[in-house]
Formats: structure tokens, sequence, C-alpha cells
């Protein structure tokens, strides 16, 4: 069976084994971060059961329990992520026989009713794996879209013919996307690009502190023999994780006022603002003299200076030949004569500093 490009199970070590979940397994499972996450939500058929027949009471009644800072007021009356699990508890599991059958269906039919049914149906197992990352990536959300984003690739690469179950087979894609997405997203500046990278991004706190509490001494070497990496990616990878983001608007410690920022200190990519202004001046003065210089040409030359020497998209030889009956060479030798004359009119017309700067 193949398994995701982007990461392999190497890449972080897991208790969970995939091929162990089962359906009921699961949707059991589920319920963890809803309890762990923020709050409990009341059901919307309990408030109407509880509310009786009383209107008045139902505005009054709270929707749900938000976490809170020792005040009475919630932090927000509207969690997305709850919302969202309530919804996914809606959509039926699958027994074995019908996701073989919507997955038949999807291979060789390509119906895309059937691909739905078996995103829905999964979905489940999608929250169950974005909260094992719980710890990675604040937003749990974040993780959770990610992880479908997989199990929807796992439908359109699945084949159930294999003998497989799509949980079993989506459980890499899914983990596959939300370590991605942990990894693009854990600094500005990506820290792992290469197989190996990755690798250490995952494990090498965790080895460091089981070699630690062997007794053995984490060097890179160590490390590196362990993990099967380059001893040189162990040194770099411990660099980055070891440095943090710092921001170039971020006053300087050493600065009292706390008015100087690293931004600052960097080196200007342009040169002193009086030698720009000075450049501009001198390119609108050349502009106009060869305006000048243009306007008392006539026949030939004009038309070989405005269509050789001023234009972005110069015309070849052979096409103004074509154009005014003569030989390529003979344009050649009547452009080479006007640069010639251009040059004299320029050093007639202009300063020396503004021809030589």
């Amino acid at each position: 069976m193949a398994t995701p490009d982007m990461a392999s199970s190497a890449d972080i070590d897991h208790d969970d084994d995939p091929e162990g979940d089962d359906d009921d397994a699961v949707e059991a499972e589920v319920v963890e971060p809803e309890e762990a996450y923020a709050a409990e939500v009341v059901d919307d058929d309990r408030d109407d059961r509880d509310d009786g027949d009383d209107p008045a009471a139902r505005p009054k009644r709270r929707r749900g329990k938000a976490l809170t800072t020792g005040a009475t007021a919630p932090l927000a009356r509207y969690d997305p992520l709850q919302a969202y699990m309530r919804d996914v508890q809606r959509y039926k599991l699958l027994s074995r026989e019908e996701e073989h059958e919507a997955a038949v269906k999807y291979y060789e039919d390509g119906d895309v009713d059937a691909a739905a049914t078996l995103v829905t149906a999964n979905l489940r197992l999608v929250v169950k794996i974005a909260y094992e990352y719980r710890r990675a990536h604040k937003n749990l959300s974040d993780l959770v879209q990610e992880g479908s984003i997989g199990l929807m690739q796992a439908v359109k690469k699945y084949d159930p013919y294999k003998g497989v179950k799509l949980s079993t087979y989506g459980a890499w894609w899914i983990r596959a996307y939300i370590l991605r997405f942990i990894l693009n997203n854990a600094r500005l500046v990506k820290l792992g690009t290469t197989q190996a990278q990755r690798k250490l991004f995952f494990n090498l706190k965790k080895e460091k502190a089981k070699l630690s509490a062997m007794g053995i001494e984490p060097s890179a070497e160590v490390i590196a023999e362990r993990l099967s990496v380059p001893k040189e990616e162990v040194v770099q990878m411990e660099r980055r994780l070891s440095a943090g983001d710092q921001s170039l608007d971020a006053p300087l410690k050493s600065d009292e006022s706390g008015s100087t920022t690293r931004l600052d200190l960097l080196p200007a990519t342009t040169g002193p603002h009086d030698d720009a202004l000075a450049d501009a001046e001198a390119s609108e003065l050349v502009r106009q003299k060869l305006h000048d210089f243009g306007k008392d040409l006539t026949g030939k030359d004009a038309l070989i200076f405005h269509e050789r020497m001023l234009s972005e998209d110069p015309r070849t030889l052979q096409n103004l030949g074509d154009e005014l009956g003569v030989s390529r060479e003979r344009v050649r030798q009547l452009e080479k004569r006007l640069q010639g004359k251009l040059k004299d009119f320029l050093a007639s017309e202009l300063d020396e500093s503004v021809l030589h700067p």
C-alpha cells in the first residue's frame, strides 16, 4: 500500500497504531477533545425540552459555559470547534460492507456522492488524530482542517480492492497533512525542508531526553547514528530550534530610549537620497536632449533612430532594410553614422559630469 510522500511513519514516534482503530473506538475517543478544549454546550433539543412552553425563558438561557478567568462573564459565547464536533456526530459510521460499496462506486464510476459519504463518515477519525497533536499547534481547528484535506486525498487514492479499511489507509494521509502543516507553521522561517530535517524536527528533543535518561551523553554523533541522519543536519537543527524568531521591529535592549530597532541597523539597499535625486535629474535631462535630437531627423535617419535606438523592442536590421528598400548592411552603416552624430550632439549640449558620472 502506497503511503504519502510528504511524511512517513518514521517522522514521529506514536503509541497509536491506525490499524488498531475500529469504528467504535474512534467514535468514543472523539468526545475527549470536546471536554478538554473549551466548554459544555447545551444541546438544542434539550433546550426546548427543558424550557417547556415558556418562550420568555429561552432567550435568558446560556448556550454554554465558556472558560472564565475568575469572573462570571464568559470569554466567548460561541465556539466554532464545538459546533463542528456537533455536526460531525450527525454523520453515521459506515459498516465494512457499506464502506466497500461506496468506495467501489467512486473508484469505478467516479461517483462524487459516494466519495462525500466516505469523507463524512471518517471525520471522527480526523478529529481523533488531530487531537494527538494538540500540543504541537495551539489551534486545534487548523489541525482538523488540514487533516480533513488529507482525508479527501486518501479517498481519492483509495483502492477498495486492496483489502484494507479506509480508516487504516486514510490515517497515514491525515497524519501526513497535519505534520506538514505543523512543520510549515512552527516558525516564520521553515525549519525542515528535507526528510532528515523533518525527522529531526519531531524527534530531536525526544531522542536527547531518552539518551540522558539512559546516562548517555546526547552528542550530535550519537543522535545522528540513532536517527540515521547526517551529523551536520543534527547540529544545524539544534541551532535552529534553540534560536527563536526575532522581530526586526522589536526595540534593542541596549537602547535606553527604546526607539532603535534591528531594522534601523540594517544596511540600506539603495544609495543616498541626494544621489538618487541627481541620477533622476540627469536621466530626465538626457531624455529631453534625445527628444530634441530626434526632432531634426527626417527620412531614413528618423526611422532608424526611433525604431532601433529608442525603441524598447528594436526592430531587426533586415526588417528595416526591407521597409526602406536597402540592404541589411546599409541599415547598419546608417545606424552607426547616426550614433556618431548623437554622441557629438550630447557632448555639445550636456556637461561631462552628466555623460560620465
